[in-house]
């Protein structure tokens, strides 16, 4: 199967430390519930000097790039008023 990078943008931050223990568990089974699509479920960023930074990403392996963006759509990314960019990833070596 092919690899997909899921690249987060933006998002809001949680505002007390429940709130992140909340968003954390959510995380936690959005991306346990993607099973063995989940190639590496990737890390939060530091900060980045760009027009849009990067703030996390995750490898997913789908059968296509519609594949890839319909897991992508139950990330807590967006729930928080973020964005997600699905890359398919050129293997070169």
């Amino acid at each position: 199967m092919t690899k997909y990078l899921l690249t987060y943008h933006g998002g809001d931050q949680p505002s007390s430390k429940e709130e992140g223990e909340r968003v954390t568990q959510s995380w936690i089974d959005w991306l346990g519930g993607l099973g063995k699509s989940v190639v590496e479920p990737g890390n939060p960023t530091t900060v980045a000097k760009t027009i849009a930074p990067v703030t996390g990403y995750t490898i997913l392996e789908a059968r296509s790039l519609d594949d890839a963006v319909k897991l992508a759509k139950g990330s807590p990314q967006l729930k928080a008023n973020g964005s997600i960019e699905v890359s398919e990833i050129m293997v070169l070596m």
